[in-house]
């Protein structure tokens, strides 16, 4: 409990290690996670630094993972699950020239493979179009209409190109394969360039392609355009090229083409087998390499890390040493020694790396030590902000008020059971569901304790409430006295009866609430009451423990002057002003009961939110006779003495740290300038700086001070959501009762039991979806607000930042996320 009382102490330790084991020093420190290294070299480049090499062949055989990672995607192998206790630790320089080989030799192949199998591919696509274009042309030729169109043609005298032994009636042609999306485009291009001179037909391929550009799925056609003249054969060519068309080889001649589709389909067999065999080739390659991936990539990482450390040091003077800074847990100075004489060692070195303890002005990380139980409530904490170095967790104290305040608004028996077996199921199987990376699931199992403790303290306070699904138990039997006489109950005029608290068998039930308030029709006026209440007081006590806790960091940096100028008249404001008022809802709980007549009947018991205002306004109240204004003799003189006081306290607030401080640096000379001191070292706990001027001391004090009296009052009512949520969430499970489950119970005979049955699976989904996730996130979010305003407010400074060790399992995770 003492780490998690404050955060831990740190040291900032200068470190000095030959270079020939810095890297396996490093090594060491990142597998044990406990030192967070300054860069020495901030003024330098990334690009001049000393170990930039080193860095940029991690990268390079990073990129060659990724590499190597995207083919196994590509042909969906699955990569092994690496455990924690399998994983290995960062190889030697020696391991790394072998490490590197091996990925440059696995994916020099892969290119090599991918490129062969993409040359085969295209190879293989080709002679399918030529195969289509000779199969589908055959129509085209053999039309003799067709092939003889031009010889019908009428010749002119005029025309060289037509008289005789010129090239009359015959047909030169262009066969291919083009995109079906593209043909018509494709078509109207070539009938404006020929002016209508070229007969284009075509042919749909069956089913779909591979398209060389993009490797989708497309659908294509086989064209065949016939003409005239060597100059139009050029044209067509090139529009073919333009529109991405392919052009293959077609004889006219039937015995031609045969020849030529026997021979395609030869070629097709010898390239289908040589694709299948170098793809068999490629999966042992992927198999085999993805059998190491998982701990290469892990080994690349930390390497990597490593160096990115070593650019952290500066060498010495001689370039025999590298030193480096870094903060450290006090408790883990010895882990650091034991590192650095383990790091030289594996390297032989002859000269032990050590370590040095140096002062510093500087503030420290924060650093709070915490288990699987206590990170969820830290978290929370953080969230809010980092403490400052050495300043009082709240985390400790949330542990139990968290999940307490929580129940207070989610209190109900039925519901704290269900999130019990929700946290108890996460808990027992959290080895197994720490593997899931599902970000909405994470959020859950992460906060797992915090559930476990919620559903708790909600089974509680459903028993102080006597509340299970809106419904109470009989453990004890009721309290009450029915003093009453069968000729009254029979009375069919008589729509109410009164139970009076003196006639009854105990004056205080067991456990919680009397289960006959369950049928009593001023239940909710009696809950409001009740329940309104007791949200004031828990609010009151937090917020004057969380004023309270502020005198712990005030003796803790030894400001003791604030124990009497900020302490003392914050707690008497909040005690004598909404402390009293608490005080009165006891003694009024006290004072007036049943038993007594006169003054002290409940008839003539005051309203607690009247008398405080008119404490404040000093405001008077009529009562009747025998009722009294006030609760006892003498409250009005005291009453006047507490706001008197209470207003006192304000200017004592505001001006007397200010006069403190203005007189402290009148007797005192001017301190010495602190080069190493950061501004957020200057100003532990919202202190003040030595050079601050006196003006923004003031205005800085008086902000406080109107903070904090207004905040007095709008916390205090803020508390009052604990009243509110609790009877919604009460309610709202009522109302599911009644207006779902109940309705099941109208049915008889078997058709009531199927009824039932399905009422009941509406019910439970409304149960768990409507009380439990969403009332029960309403009342999380609530509650988190209920602490990180109305409570650490008081105290809780949360300026400091958070300690980042390097540590190669921090790394591989955020790597993985």
């Amino acid at each position: 409990m003492g780490d998690m009382f404050r955060s831990e102490q740190m040291a900032l330790c200068q470190l000095y290690i030959q270079p020939e084991a810095a890297y396996a020093s490093i090594a060491e420190l990142g597998e044990r996670g406990c030192v967070q290294f300054r860069d020495l070299n901030e003024e330098v480049s990334s690009f001049q630094r000393k170990y930039v090499t080193e860095v940029r062949r991690c990268d390079d055989m990073e990129r060659r993972l990724r590499y190597v990672e995207a083919e196994m995607k590509k042909d969906e192998i699955d990569l092994p699950l690496l455990s924690a206790e399998d994983e290995p630790a960062a190889p030697n320089p020696r391991e790394a020239v072998d490490l590197e080989a091996q990925l440059e030799k696995t994916e020099n192949e892969l290119r090599e493979m991918a490129a062969n199998g993409a040359s085969l591919k295209a190879n293989f696509t080709h002679m399918e179009e030529l195969k289509c274009v000779l199969e589908n042309t055959e129509g085209f030729f053999s039309d003799q209409e067709i092939i003889n169109l031009d010889s019908n043609r009428l010749v002119d005298p005029n025309d060289p190109t037509q008289q005789p032994g010129g090239q009359r009636g015959q047909l030169a042609f262009v066969a291919g394969v083009i995109k079906l999306e593209r043909f018509f485009s494709f078509e109207r291009m070539l009938w404006r360039i020929s002016r209508g001179n070229i007969f284009l037909r075509r042919c749909d391929i069956e089913g779909l392609c591979d398209d060389e550009e993009t490797g989708r799925p497309v659908l294509k056609t086989v064209f065949v355009a016939f003409f005239q003249g060597e100059q139009l054969k050029q044209r067509v060519k090139k529009v073919c090229a333009g529109y991405h068309a392919s052009v293959y080889p077609c004889p006219s001649a039937h015995a031609e083409r045969a020849d030529m589709i026997r021979d395609v389909n030869v070629r097709l067999e010898d390239l289908k087998l040589v694709l299948n065999q170098s793809a068999d080739h490629r999966c042992r390659v992927l198999t085999s390499a993805a059998k190491h991936l998982p701990r290469w990539s892990i080994m690349v990482r930390k390497m990597k890390a490593i160096y990115h450390i070593l650019n952290y040091f500066n060498p010495d003077v001689t370039g025999k040493c590298l030193i480096g800074e870094g903060w450290v847990p006090a408790q883990d100075l010895t882990t650091v020694q034991e590192a650095l004489a383990r790091g030289s060692k594996q390297s032989e070195s002859s000269i032990p790396a050590f370590m040095n303890v140096i002062d510093t002005n500087e503030q420290p990380p924060t650093y709070t030590r915490t288990n699987k139980f206590t990170n969820g409530f830290q978290n929370l904490v953080d969230s809010y902000g980092m403490a400052s170095y050495r300043e009082v967790n709240p985390a400790l104290y949330a542990c139990i008020t968290f999940p307490f305040l929580f129940a207070v608004m989610f209190g109900d028996l039925g519901h704290g059971i269900i999130l019990v077996l929700f946290a108890a199921f996460l808990i027992i199987k959290e080895k197994k569901l720490a593997a899931i990376r599902e970000e909405i699931f994470n959020i859950f199992f992460g906060g797992r304790y915090i559930i476990f403790l919620m559903g708790l303290f909600s089974i509680y306070t459903g028993f102080i409430y006597n509340d299970v699904f809106s419904k109470s138990m009989n453990i004890f039997g009721s309290g009450w006295n029915m003093n009453y006489t069968e000729a009254v109950m029979t009375d069919p005029n008589l729509k109410y009866i009164t139970l009076r608290p003196n006639d009854t068998f105990f004056k205080t039930y067991p456990l919680g609430m009397d289960p006959i308030w369950q049928l009593a029709d001023n239940k909710i006026i009696f809950l409001n009451t009740f329940k309104m209440k007791l949200s004031i007081i828990f609010g009151v006590l937090h917020m004057v423990f969380g004023v309270s806790m502020s005198v712990v960091n005030f003796i803790h940096y030894k400001k003791y002057a604030s124990i009497f100028l900020e302490f003392l008249p914050q707690v008497l404001f909040l005690l004598l002003l909404f402390g009293y008022m608490v005080f009165m809802m006891f003694f009024k709980w006290l004072v007036y009961n049943d038993t007594v007549e006169g003054a002290l009947s409940p008839a003539c018991a005051p309203s607690i939110l009247i008398l405080f205002i008119n404490m404040i306004l000093q405001g008077k109240q009529e009562t009747p006779e025998p009722c009294k204004e006030f609760m006892f003799d003498g409250q009005k003189s005291i009453q006047m003495v507490f706001v008197v006081i209470a207003i006192i306290c304000i200017p004592w607030m505001l001006l007397g740290k200010p006069l403190y401080i203005m007189m402290k640096r009148r007797g005192s000379p001017p301190p010495l300038p602190k080069p190493q001191e950061s501004a957020a070292g200057a100003d532990h706990a919202g202190g003040h700086g030595e050079d601050e001027p006196m003006g923004e001391i003031f205005i800085h004090q008086a902000i406080h001070t109107i903070e904090y009296v207004l905040s007095t009052v709008s916390h205090t009512a803020s508390y009052l959501r604990l009243w509110a949520l609790s009877l919604a969430h009460a309610q709202l499970s009522e109302v599911l009762w009644n207006m779902v489950l109940a309705k099941g119970f109208i049915f008889d005979s078997y058709v009531g039991a199927i009824g039932v049955y399905l009422v009941f699976g509406a019910w439970s989904a409304l149960t768990v979806g409507i009380l439990v996730l969403i009332e029960g996130l309403s009342a999380f979010l609530h509650t988190l607000r209920l602490h990180w305003v109305e409570f650490m407010s008081k105290f809780y400074e949360g300026a400091g930042y958070a300690f980042e060790p390097f540590a190669f399992k921090t790394i591989l995770v955020d790597e993985e996320d």
